[in-house]
């Protein structure tokens, strides 16, 4: 699959706007989104006036030290933000500027003249014409003609595909090529609403609303720093109580140092980065919330065709019958085959000539061609007064019925159900009324797929095979591809009410489609993916389009849906425990003096109460751009189940988050008594 280039983290390009951004967030407007920080900001405020004004026995220098570090700490988060932003502006900036350029040939009232005019200006339903070596102007669908398209521009693919009209092949995107022939468009959006407008707004986050999940954390985060701040507000009663006073600084700094600002910096940049990285895969989502629920999903159905086998089925066996010869059915099967340029056909052809040595190279000029019709299901030739026919074996003998009481014909039913149970179609093969055989068609199982299941397995999710297949092809094909289900001879009801079924039982759903007749089940899925390639109506119910319009992709989008949970859920387990060990590791240095009893808790030997709330604030400070690379590249995706997930958690980002304060603020604790800064 094609994906995006993915630019290093710590890249001037990026680094410099980042920062110039990160002063711009400070702005109230902007920081009140994210309360945690709104609060260190107000502290920080408060702390900048309290040096200006505030006689409370604390040395200026100490008191400016503080400042310093409570206002890095906002601007470590919002610079966090700015770098996730960052990495999608400049893909923004390329499409921005290749949609500028973008200019159309319009036909007038539907004739074949036409006139330019920007591709701004086109409204939904104006035809364009798009001929070799033009930009196609905007989102449309391919009403007339055929070419070939260059889509690296959208999708990072440098192979050419086909776009024609009608099909699944028609629709095209506003910013790909076309390198050969031409074709005449309808625009099928507004203008504004494009796939290059919408990708714009996506990079640049301006479409990026807050996920159930994040509003709900960040709600846990606001009642933590309310519990805090009362907290911190009854500490002067019990400090006048012991017969002392702790000035407002230290407290103002102790409420910081309590509160979980190290997950609060990074929450917006881990869901940011999340989204960036589906835009990496080439795949455009509506929404965050539809990246979230990829991660959580119970349920995966996928269609056989294309995603589970390689999409056309191939000929591996000739199975002759009536006392024929397996080179008598070959060469009449080649000739049969020769004029059917469908993928099947190819394939036949190709197992004649290697593996039974069939030299024909071409028909005779006096061969007729009998072409394949849905209502005959048969092909063939008429060649030196014969007549060779290949196609569905019921069409064979329903065309041939002298054939059906013969033991021949009993032997190809036989023949034709080992085939469906091997998971194969058969066709039948006749000359001049003489039943030769069977040929046997299969699907051809995508290598690595029956491993790929086992993964998903292994994540708790059940895999659903989708076909059109009779059930014994269909069981045959399951047990091979290594899914947990299948439903055969599918119908979009059918697709629809299993669907609705497994979400009836509380579990979330995905899956993909291209067609018209996939619209229903991609709205009613949790995650429905549409191929770009796929038609309007299946885009527009999908939630999320994948512009490579590669099916077997809504296993990436899954595993990139799980990364993003799960680098949350591993930054929260750290910032919980960071935040439980910072309370032991300062609170008994602080208060010692008040209370000489908490002596026997200093377990660090922090030197004073000043060093140790400075080497807090400090190492508050310093962790936030010390995980700004894990949360904006994702914790590393492992297909785990819940179980082992969270021990994996606890044991690497829990107990990572109690040792880091107790190391860190004990160096930087060294450090600020042995620079005499405290």
């Amino acid at each position: 699959m094609a994906r995006s280039e993915q630019k290093s983290l710590f890249t001037a390009d990026l680094i410099v706007p980042a920062i110039r951004d990160a002063f711009r967030k400070l702005h109230p407007r902007e920081l009140i989104r994210n309360p945690v920080m709104f609060t260190t900001a107000i502290v920080a405020v408060l702390l900048t006036l309290l040096l200006a004004i505030g006689q409370d026995g604390l040395s200026v220098w100490f008191k400016l030290q503080l400042v310093i570090w409570l206002w890095l700490t906002v601007l470590f988060g919002t610079f966090a933000e700015a770098l996730a932003e960052g990495r999608g502006k400049a893909q923004a900036a390329s499409l921005r500027a290749a949609k500028a350029e973008l200019t159309a040939k319009r036909l007038k009232n539907g004739g074949d003249t036409h006139e330019s005019v920007p591709a701004s200006a086109l409204k939904l339903g104006d035809i364009v014409l798009v001929e070799t070596g033009d930009l196609i102007p905007s989102d449309g669908e391919v009403i007339s003609g055929v070419a070939s398209v260059n889509e690296a521009a959208i999708t990072g693919e440098s192979a050419p595909v086909i776009r024609e009209a009608g099909g699944d092949r028609s629709a095209v995107t506003a910013g790909t090529r076309v390198i050969s022939d031409q074709i005449k468009v309808r625009v099928t959006i507004n203008p504004g609403q494009g796939f290059l407008d919408r990708m714009i707004a996506l990079v640049e986050g301006a479409e990026r609303q807050k996920t159930p999940n994040e509003i709900a954390l960040t709600l846990l985060l606001v009642g933590l720093t309310i519990i805090f701040l009362i907290a911190v507000g009854t500490i002067p009663g019990f400090a006048s109580y012991a017969g002392g006073s702790v000035p407002v600084a230290i407290l103002a700094a102790l409420l910081i140092t309590l509160i979980p600002t190290t997950i609060a910096a990074l929450l917006s940049a881990i869901g940011i980065a999340g989204m960036d990285r589906l835009v990496r895969f080439n795949v455009l989502a509506k929404s965050g919330r539809a990246v979230e629920a990829a991660g959580d999903i119970d349920t995966l159905l996928l269609d056989k065709t294309g995603t589970i086998t390689v999409g056309d089925r191939q000929a591996t066996e000739f199975r002759p019958v009536g006392g024929a010869n397996r080179h008598d059915l070959a060469q009449a099967a080649l000739l049969a085959s020769l004029a059917d340029e469908t993928p099947e056909g190819r394939s036949i052809v190709l197992l004649a000539r290697d593996s039974f040595g069939q030299t024909t190279a071409s028909l005779p000029d006096d061969a007729e061609v009998i072409p394949f019709t849905a209502q005959t299901r048969i092909s063939g030739v008429r060649i030196a007064g014969s007549v060779i026919q290949k196609g569905a074996v019921d069409s064979i003998l329903r065309a041939n019925p002298s054939l059906n009481e013969t033991a021949a014909a009993t032997e190809l039913r036989r023949i034709t159900d080992e085939i469906a149970r091997a998971g194969g179609t058969p066709l039948a093969v006749a000359q001049d009324g003489r039943l030769l055989g069977a040929i046997f068609l299969k699907d051809i199982v995508k290598a690595g797929i029956r491993e790929r299941f086992g993964e998903l397995r292994a994540m708790g999710i059940r895999t659903v095979m989708i076909t059109g297949d009779n059930p014994l092809t269909a069981a045959s094909i399951a047990a091979e591809a290594g899914v947990d289900d299948f439903l055969a001879q599918a119908t979009p009801e059918d697709k629809l009410a299993l669907i609705r079924k497994e979400q009836q039982g509380g579990r979330l759903v995905a899956m993909c489609g291209d067609g018209t007749n996939d619209a229903p089940a991609l709205a009613q899925a949790d995650v429905g993916v549409a191929m770009n390639t796929g038609t309007q109506a299946a885009r527009e119910a999908g939630n999320m389009v994948d512009l490579d319009s590669d099916p077997t992709k809504l296993i990436e989008i899954v595993g990139l849906g799980k990364q993003l949970l799960m680098t949350r859920g591993a930054l929260t387990t750290f910032s919980v425990a960071n935040d439980v060990a910072k309370y032991f590791a300062i609170i008994p240095a602080m208060f010692i003096a008040l209370y000489p009893g908490l002596g026997v808790l200093n377990i660090m030997g922090l030197a004073t109460p000043q060093s140790a709330i400075l080497s807090a604030i400090i190492f508050n400070a310093l962790i936030i751009p010390c995980l700004v690379p894990l949360a904006l590249k994702g914790v590393t995706y492992r297909p785990i189940g819940a179980g082992p997930l969270l021990a994996r958690n606890l044991a690497v980002y829990g107990l990572g988050g109690l040792i880091a304060p107790f190391i860190g603020i004990k160096l930087i604790d060294l450090a600020v008594n042995g620079l005499g800064l405290a």
